[in-house]
């Protein structure tokens, strides 16, 4: 066995990440003491397994006893506290893993922490409408909604519930490229004479729109991003994090600066 004077923070490391019983207590006697009998109960582990957990965790100076109770030591908060951190950390990076090419840059101010509660939804060949399904339960629980970007692929399959909303009063804005404004006026254009017509419904064009759609709800939060060549849409992110709201608002009343009324000019350029 190596010595403690030998061993790294690696081997301490690579000890605790060995068994996800031992990352279980730790983070359990970080929260508060408990008895052997709790520990057992609340991780699943075997009391030989808990014996050998809290016999290492005292070694290391992580853990102490009190009458029939463990509790963590300031060493072993210190260590229960990062390992906790990193593990949020890896959890969200194993939601973004094979999405994060489609989500905002970060000369965008978009960061990787902003996603860190964010619900993740990704398109599946046997299921291609779940992020637009996440968007349509979103828009349904909101009084208000603004988004800028690219929308068709976003609104086009929900055009009746965004629809139906608008002129239920849902306050909406939102912040086209004249191509897709003009496209969705000649496609649906009675469909959308309701909502115009309501006041409920503001449009806007603006002629340079990032590639993916920033949607802006009443708690949430969201980013869409789809395929640039089938259109489709790929992901949708959505969160209630005050970074990521501070970001969208910012994002959204940039664009709606540099934006024009959508007016029959806008549309035909």
């Amino acid at each position: 066995m190596m010595s403690r004077a030998t061993s790294t923070p690696l081997d301490d490391i690579e000890f605790l990440a060995r068994s996800e019983h031992r990352v279980a207590v730790l983070d359990a006697l970080a929260d508060r003491p408990r008895s052997r009998v709790a520990l057992r109960r609340e991780t699943g582990a075997s009391s030989s397994t808990i014996g050998r957990t809290l016999r290492a965790f005292e070694e290391r100076n992580w853990i102490r006893r009190t009458d029939k109770r463990y509790e963590t030591t300031q060493l072993g908060a210190f260590v229960a506290a990062g390992l906790r951190e990193l593990i949020d950390r890896l959890e969200t990076e194993r939601k973004l893993r094979d999405t994060w090419e489609w989500l905002p840059n970060e000369e965008s101010g978009f960061t990787v922490e902003m996603a860190t509660d964010a619900v993740v939804t990704v398109a599946a060949v046997d299921s291609p409408y779940r992020p637009v399904n996440r968007f349509a339960s979103l828009f349904e629980e909101t009084d208000e909604f603004r988004f800028v970007g690219f929308d068709i692929a976003l609104l086009e399959p929900c055009k009746d519930e965004l629809r139906e909303r608008v002129l239920d009063g849902m306050r909406t804005e939102i912040i086209d490229p004249p191509s897709v404004a003009r496209s969705i006026l000649a496609t649906y254009g009675e469909h959308c004479a309701g909502p115009l017509e309501s006041g409920n419904l503001t449009v806007r064009v603006h002629d340079d729109l990032p590639p993916y759609g920033v949607s802006l709800f009443d708690d949430r939060v969201a980013v869409s991003c789809a395929d640039q060549h089938s259109g489709a849409v790929q992901l949708l992110l959505d969160t209630d994090a005050p970074a990521a709201r501070e970001w969208a608002e910012s994002t959204f009343e940039r664009y709606r600066r540099e934006s024009r009324p959508l007016t029959v000019e806008s549309t035909n350029e």
